[in-house]
C-alpha cells in the first residue's frame, strides 16, 4: 500500500470534516473572529481529549501510532456518522483491502440477471467497487442512456455522471444525485486506497471536468445513500423515485441500485408507458 496516498486522505477527511463542525454544534461558544470555517485544532484536540500536538500530527497526514480508542473519541469530536467513522479507521489503522493486479470484471449471475429482468419499469443498475456498470435492465436503459452503446472504458457511473450533459439534464436535482454516488465512491476508496486505480481515475476525470474536484473536496461518505431524485425524461416528463443501494450477497464489492417510484407519484404508470412505447412486454 501507498501510506503517502493513505496517510494524504485521511489529512483531507479530518480538515474538511473540521471546517464542517461549527462552534455552536460542538457546544462552544460562537463568538470571537475566526480565520477559517469550523472548529480550531485545538478544540478538537479538546473534546477529544488529546493533546493538540498530537492532533496536528494525526490532521498532517503524519505516519504516528494511533489507537482504537483514541480513533473513537476523534470521531465523537467530528461527529462523524457511522459510515464516516469506518472510513476514519480504515484509513488511520490501515485495514485496507490490498491491491488486487489484473483483476477480472466481475460478471452478473443469472440470478442477478434475472431479478433485473423481472424490475420491468424499476431502473435497477448492477455496478462494482470501482462504480463500473456492469450490469442493468431495459428501464435503466430507457430511463439514462442506451449502456450497450457505450464503450466499456468509459461506462463507470461517475465518469458518466461528469462527462454526459444528457444526465445532468435529466436529474433536477442533480448536486444531490452526484453526491450520492461520490459518498459511495468514497467508500470504497477508503477500503481499497492501496489500489493505484482509483488516484489514476481521479486524476483523470478531474482534467476532463473540473467540477468533479469542487465536489470530491466534501468528502462525503456513505455505503449506502438513500435518497429522493427527481427526474425530467424527454419522453416520460416529470418522475419521481426513491433509490435504493442494496449489496449483492455473496459479491461484497457488487451493489444494486434500484430506482422505485415515489408514494404518491404517477412516476410508475409512466414508466409503464414509457416501457409500452419501447416495445418492451408487461406482465400479465
Amino acid at each position: 500500500m501507498n501510506d503517502d496516498v493513505r496517510l494524504q486522505a485521511l489529512s483531507e477527511f479530518l480538515k474538511t470534516h473540521r471546517a464542517k463542525l461549527q462552534p455552536s454544534a460542538a457546544g462552544l461558544p460562537g463568538g470571537g473572529r475566526r480565520r477559517t470555517p469550523g472548529l480550531r485544532r485545538e478544540e478538537v484536540a479538546q473534546i477529544a481529549g488529546v493533546s493538540t500536538t498530537w492532533y496536528t500530527w494525526l490532521e498532517q497526514g503524519r505516519d504516528i501510532t494511533v489507537s482504537t480508542q483514541v480513533l473513537d473519541r476523534i470521531a465523537f469530536a467530528l461527529q462523524l456518522n457511522e459510515d464516516e467513522r469506518k472510513y476514519l479507521f480504515m484509513l488511520a489503522l490501515e485495514q485496507t483491502a490490498p491491491s488486487a493486479k489484473d483483476e477480472e470484471p466481475p460478471n452478473i449471475s443469472p440470478a442477478i440477471g434475472l431479478i433485473l429482468g423481472e424490475l420491468r419499469h424499476y431502473p435497477a443498475i448492477v455496478s462494482d467497487r470501482r462504480c463500473n456498470v456492469v450490469g442493468w435492465n431495459q428501464a435503466a436503459a430507457a430511463v439514462f442512456m442506451d449502456f450497450e452503446r457505450v464503450p466499456p472504458e468509459e461506462r463507470n457511473i461517475i465518469w458518466l455522471l461528469f462527462t454526459r450533459k444528457e444526465l445532468k439534464a435529466l436529474a433536477v436535482n442533480w448536486n444531490d444525485f452526484v453526491r450520492g454516488f461520490l459518498a459511495i465512491f468514497r467508500s470504497y476508496y477508503g477500503q481499497y486506497v492501496g489500489d493505484s486505480w482509483y488516484n489514476e481515475f481521479i486524476e483523470r476525470i478531474s482534467r476532463t471536468n473540473a467540477e468533479f474536484r469542487d465536489f470530491w473536496v466534501h468528502n462525503d461518505v456513505s455505503s449506502a445513500p438513500e435518497f429522493s431524485i427527481e427526474f425530467r425524461h424527454a419522453k416520460a416528463g416529470k418522475m419521481l423515485f426513491d433509490l435504493t443501494s442494496l449489496q449483492v450477497q455473496g459479491r461484497t464489492d457488487l451493489r444494486c441500485s434500484v430506482y422505485t417510484p415515489s408514494a404518491g407519484s404517477d412516476t410508475e404508470a409512466k414508466m409503464r408507458q414509457l416501457m409500452r412505447k419501447l416495445g418492451q412486454p408487461q406482465e400479465m
